[in-house]
């Protein structure tokens, strides 16, 4: 056998450190999403964040798993008593078990933050398209409507519009603070999706599916979106969380949510003026609520810097 021979049915060890064989091909290369999510999986802020989003969500969803106790009943023969085993938490002012009332209040907090995000993205999502991709006055016009949307204080317009929207007294205000979030809370994500499809439309892909003859139903929806959105869901991700607390801001205001209603807005609202008796009604909420926030917030940054390719 010639030298020749010799080395090349050799084993030489690879990168992996097995042997090259003749059937090994060369190394797949990964997607933009393959490499965030190698990204994704060596970030412990990550995990920490989707960990709390997903108790949260669940706490959100099914409440008695986490207690048996009923957030409605009360009784003012246990008004300001402290933490017991039945009540890990202790009691408010109205005799109401506050661990309980915490769980419960997740629901609402949570779905209108989420439902808020929904009507947010769809309107950023309509707007972001249109002025990304048809330009000229399509963008003009509706790059001034953003502008003029961004010019006005944020808060201020949500507590006019949700009181407005809110005035029948037997109503709860969900429905009020759901569509005031929505309606006020999209320009951020329409600016994300212009930019992003102002970007992909000038690809190689978009220009030989135009050529083929497709329409721009077809290369915004197909092409186009796919390729953009993933900015844009990052966005979305963290106005979730912006929208929780707004909606615990405006309740605890008196123009969210009311009534009989159970949310972490209202428990902070009603024990504010207790807190110098009893600090711990108030501190429960405002502990789950920010750390509800911050979850959310912290998942859409860490989502942002794995697939931002500046940071790599």
């Amino acid at each position: 056998m010639s030298n020749v021979e010799s080395v090349t049915q050799a084993e030489v060890p690879n990168t992996a450190g097995g042997p090259v064989s003749p059937d090994d091909g060369p190394e797949k290369p990964r997607s933009l999403t393959g490499d965030a999510w190698e990204d994704l999986r060596r970030n412990w802020i990550f995990w920490a964040a989707a960990v709390l989003v997903v108790l949260v969500v669940t706490m959100a969803a099914f409440p008695s798993l986490f207690t048996s106790a009923n957030p409605e009943a009360c009784a003012l023969s246990r008004q300001h008593q402290g933490p017991s085993g039945s009540a890990i938490f202790g009691y408010n002012f109205q005799g109401c078990d506050v661990y309980a009332r915490t769980i419960y209040g997740a629901r609402n907090s949570v779905l209108i933050g989420l439902f808020a995000t929904i009507i947010s993205g769809v309107i950023g999502l309509i707007v972001g398209m249109a002025t990304g991709y048809f330009g000229g006055w399509v963008d003009a016009l509706l790059a001034r409507g953003i502008d003029i949307v961004l010019g006005i204080p944020t808060l201020l317009a949500a507590i006019v519009l949700a009181r407005r929207l809110s005035a029948d007294p037997q109503d709860s205000g969900f429905l009020a603070v759901v569509f005031t979030l929505g309606v006020l809370t999209w320009t951020t994500g329409a600016r994300i999706m212009r930019s992003s499809v102002i970007s992909a439309k000038n690809q190689d892909y978009v220009a030989a599916a135009r050529m083929l003859g497709a329409g721009s139903g077809r290369l915004m929806f197909r092409h186009i979106l796919p390729n953009a959105a993933a900015p844009f869901v990052v966005v979305l991700t963290i106005l979730l969380g912006v929208n929780i607390a707004t909606e615990a801001t405006l309740t605890f205001l008196g123009v969210g949510l009311k009534g009989d209603a159970i949310s972490w807005g209202i428990d902070i609202s009603t024990a504010a003026p207790y807190v110098r008796e009893t600090a711990t009604p108030l501190v429960w909420p405002s502990v789950f609520l920010a750390m509800t926030v911050l979850a959310f917030i912290m998942l859409g940054d860490a989502i942002r810097d794995a697939f931002d390719p500046r940071l790599r």
